[in-house]
């Protein structure tokens, strides 16, 4: 997980998500068709969620049943398991952000951050591009890191496996399109439930990390925890996404421009509104701080668990 996916490996053979997201198409393909109405629509993309999910699970099961004992057998399904949270991409579409508005301006920023997030581009000022990076990085920090490493945690490769699935549908079919809306309702609501105890714990570790950050606060990131993130029209964006803006004191969210469309969202936190490529490494540095407060604490259960047995 700290040194990414190996680029020669995804050239010669993909990755996992890219083969859970062929699947997953291929089902889409053939069931979403624009001839049903609504509830059979809806129907179809549980069919296709429970048939996706059925594999994966099938084929996560398989290589752990029949992996090596032992020693050997635990390193290599630490391995493959050690693929699904994506902490170094994450770290570098950001990272990229922060380098086109030093280097490229407001254009080199505009292009590197919609890579990352699904708002026009062309409606965000050099503060809005650095706030979306901010933005995506804390929602990602949850959903990309936070969340395999706990199911992970709670049920080895296939509960990784499972939850990475769920993931990958929520971000390919789990929009408010007349393309997916019926079809991808299923996903949708699935990665909800299964991102919400993720989403707590994100805030916790950015918390954590802001307390050992010399220019974060973490008095103030529990303190807009606690007073903006249920107002989030996400069940689980607004807690790491508060969790950041307190630390940083800079304000998120707020409205934004999808496509065409207003979304007139609540501000999280009340610190600057101006944030900048500055704002978005010291982002960078609590986000690394909080991933290695996670991995230690994950360590830490890992030994107490054996000497507990």
């Amino acid at each position: 997980m700290t040194i990414g996916y190996p680029q020669a490996v995804y050239r010669a053979i993909g990755h996992p998500v890219t083969w859970m997201g062929a699947l997953l198409a291929a089902l889409e393909r053939r069931l979403n068709r624009p001839t049903l109405g609504f509830s059979a629509r809806r129907a179809s993309g549980v069919l296709a969620l429970v048939l996706y999910l059925g594999v994966v699970g099938v084929c996560a099961a398989f290589v752990s049943i029949f992996a090596p004992s032992g020693v050997v057998g635990f390193v290599l399904l630490a391995i493959l398991a050690s693929v699904l949270p994506a902490q170094q991409s994450l770290d570098r579409h950001v990272r990229a952000v922060a380098e086109g508005l030093e280097q490229g301006g407001l254009a080199a920023g505009r292009t590197a951050v919609a890579k990352i997030v699904g708002r026009n581009p062309a409606a965000l000022d050099a503060a809005g591009v650095a706030r979306a990076a901010l933005e995506s990085l804390a929602e990602n920090f949850s959903d990309g890191v936070v969340a395999p490493l706990f199911w992970i945690a709670l049920g080895g490769l296939g509960g990784g496996a499972l939850y990475k699935a769920v993931n990958t549908a929520d971000s390919m079919i789990g929009h408010k399109t007349e393309r997916f809306f019926a079809f991808g309702w299923a996903a949708a609501r699935l990665d909800d439930l299964v991102n919400l105890p993720a989403s707590r714990l994100a805030a916790l570790w950015l918390i954590a990390a802001a307390a050992v950050s010399p220019d974060a606060s973490a008095r103030e990131a529990w303190r807009t925890v606690a007073r903006d993130a249920r107002r989030h029209r996400s069940p689980n964006a607004g807690w790491p996404e508060a969790a950041m803006a307190g630390a940083l004191g800079v304000r998120l969210a707020g409205p934004r421009v999808y496509g065409e469309t207003r979304v007139d969202d609540p501000f999280m936190g009340d610190g600057r509104a101006k944030a900048t490529a500055a704002d978005i490494r010291r982002g960078l540095a609590l986000y690394r701080r909080a991933a290695a407060i996670e991995i230690a604490a994950l360590g830490v259960l890992a030994l107490l668990s054996l000497v507990l047995r």
